[in-house]
């Protein structure tokens, strides 16, 4: 366990690591298959502003395995009982990554409360089911060279991308999550079968997002994690129509909230969004406090 502790939550033990002081409190949510330190880099950026917060889920990084997938009433409510046993109180500002922020919204809908503001990074949305563009087949049979090759070399392939994605992490952080990420590839695969119509279902039927401060940012550029199993074709074919379908459901998303803002961003990829724009993020979530602070809604 390179930093942080573990705390008992109904008969687990979940990993948090807790920095800095002042409200709110920025919570990280990673994405799938993704763990609290992937985001050291951003962590303690805020923490040196107010106090910052990272944890792997239950049946992620170093917290007790679980099943998967899990629906997001149990994430939800694990994170919050998380949160008070760890001492720390609400209000809380998320930093939701894919997966990360559709819990985020989740616990928004339940607990509005408790949420000061929230910066989404490319999350899921139950459009998609609707939206997402037909893949013609003959770009999907483009896609098993690729996908074969990457079988074979896979964690060689995937060492590299994430040397590239940790490089500035420290040395004896860096490797041993590097180790954790090639001994748990299959658990990127695990937690995306949470992004089902079941999980969707349970997000559109909530109540609407409270009228919060709200940053949703959309990556432009291509997912260096996707690289290795698709084509130079594949890709050529099929960004453009995705980036529009996302472009626009996410600003439909931020402007589902009157302070709700949509932030491109041209030259990141979905996965490395927090390490290609690492400053554009901590601008985003210092905007976001500097919002809370001069509302003064949500401060106690």
């Amino acid at each position: 366990m390179p930093i942080g502790r573990l705390y008992n939550v109904e008969e687990r033990r979940l990993l948090l690591e807790c920095s800095g002081t002042g409200s709110p409190t920025v919570v990280f949510l990673p994405a799938a298959g993704m763990i609290g330190l992937d985001y050291l880099n951003i962590h303690h950026k805020i923490s040196q502003r107010t106090t910052s917060v990272i944890y792997d889920r239950a049946g992620t990084g170093w917290s007790d395995q679980v099943k998967l997938p899990r629906n997001a009433l149990e994430v939800t409510d694990e994170l919050r009982i998380l949160l008070r046993t760890a001492d720390v109180p609400a209000p809380y500002l998320f930093v939701g990554h894919s997966l990360g922020g559709i819990y985020a919204r989740r616990y928004a809908q339940r607990f509005p409360d408790e949420v000061a503001g929230m910066l989404l990074l490319e999350p899921p949305h139950e459009d998609f089911l609707t939206n997402t563009p037909k893949l013609k087949k003959r770009h999907l049979f483009q896609q098993i060279f690729p996908i074969l090759r990457t079988l074979l070399t896979y964690k060689q392939t995937f060492r590299g991308l994430f040397e590239q994605m940790l490089a500035s992490w420290p040395d004896s952080i860096r490797d041993r999550l590097i180790k954790y990420h090639l001994r748990t590839l299959m658990k990127t695969i695990e937690e995306r079968k949470n992004l089902n119509s079941e999980l969707y279902n349970e997000v559109r039927k909530g109540r609407d997002i409270p009228d919060i401060p709200l940053i949703v940012f959309t990556a432009m550029g291509v997912d260096p994690f996707m690289t290795p199993f698709t084509s130079k074709s594949f890709l050529h074919a099929t960004i453009d129509p995705f980036n529009k379908v996302k472009n626009k459901t996410y600003s439909k998303l931020a402007n589902s909230v009157p302070s709700g803002e949509h932030r491109i961003l041209n030259n990141a990829g979905h996965t490395t969004i927090h390490t290609d724009c690492p400053d554009e993020m901590v601008e985003a979530v210092c905007d976001l406090l500097d919002s809370v602070d001069s509302s003064g809604s949500k401060l106690s």
